[in-house]
């Protein structure tokens, strides 16, 4: 019966964003077999941050029920923390940053997307786990701070000014 979200889940990595995630944790919510997943997300460009990402994938009896095979719920949490000495590439400092992560929740219309974001007035990176749907926006979103002010970090491309 796990079959299908698995499948799901494979073919979501297969077309994701520039990062890849790795399952570190699932736990079992109730008896349609629904569950929360945990996965550490290594930042593309930002050497010795991961972010651990949880999200709620459905289980088949649980789409049987709905009647929706093709769509997970958009909610998501996000935690991200040094984990290494950090070495940071050319990364896009602007206000809206860079996309490092995108999976798909739905066939077609929803992903749950990660952007970093450069703080440069507080030395910090700044990671929003968000759900991006093409036809109703969503304002389900979760954030966490990596502060670089005590870090050591160091800028491959120089720090922005």
């Amino acid at each position: 019966m796990r079959t299908i979200p698995r499948l799901a889940g494979a073919l979501a990595l297969i077309t994701s964003g520039t990062a890849s995630a790795q399952e570190v944790g699932e736990i079992s919510t109730d008896w349609y077999n629904n569950e929360i997943k945990i996965e550490a997300l290594a930042d593309p460009k930002v050497q010795g941050v991961t972010c651990h990402v949880a999200f709620f994938d459905r289980g088949t009896i649980d789409r049987l029920v709905q009647g929706n095979w093709f769509e997970d719920p958009s909610n998501s949490s996000i935690a991200c923390r040094q984990t290494g000495p950090i070495v940071i590439g050319g990364i896009d400092a602007d206000e809206s940053g860079e996309e490092i992560f995108s999976a798909r929740r739905s066939l077609l219309f929803k992903s749950l997307t990660v952007n970093r974001i450069y703080d440069k007035a507080n030395d910090t990176l700044v990671y929003l786990a968000f759900a991006r749907e093409v036809v109703e926006g969503s304002a389900k979103m979760s954030i966490s701070t990596v502060p670089l002010f005590s870090a050591n970090a160091t800028w491959t491309d120089g720090k922005p000014q």
